[in-house]
């Protein structure tokens, strides 16, 4: 599914709609430059979770969680890690096991560990405009934003 969102609330509401199909386990592999939109992607799949907690790059700390909703959030951060023995060494499988959804930025530096996410590469047209690919996910043709 490809689309083109308008607004960082735009892009908020496709997460949004996203996060109502999604399953205990799931990960969300972002592709995409330094503020194309991903950590507002993922402050739609929060609100869309019941999330109410204020979303925020995990860059620093390389994963937040948000427990407040219908399944718990993680938001990883790997643009510091160098490969996915990394990823495992911050106990990437703990968060498997414990059931939410994890998105992960900068998964291409963890590829290997992606294996079945549901890919989104978002691509920043202009200022507000963004181009949204999201693939092996469910089919979103009936959402509206």
């Amino acid at each position: 599914m490809e689309t083109i969102t308008h607004s960082p609330e735009e892009t908020e509401a496709l997460g949004a709609a996203l996060a109502e199909t999604l399953k205990p386990g799931t990960v969300i592999a972002y592709r995409g430059d330094l503020g194309a939109g991903k950590t507002a992607f993922t402050r739609g799949l929060a609100r869309g979770l019941g999330c109410r907690e204020l979303v925020t790059s995990p860059t620093y700390t390389i994963v937040n969680e948000y427990l407040g909703g219908r399944l718990p959030l993680f938001h990883f951060d790997m643009y510091r890690l160098e490969s996915s023995d990394d990823l495992f060494d911050i106990g990437w499988e703990d968060y498997l096991d414990r059931g939410g959804v994890c998105a992960v930025e900068w998964s291409e530096n963890v590829e290997d560990a992606m294996e079945g996410a549901i890919s989104i590469n978002i691509e920043k047209l202009s200022d507000d405009e963004r181009k949204i690919t999201i693939e092996g996910g469910p089919d979103l043709a009936d959402f509206s934003l």
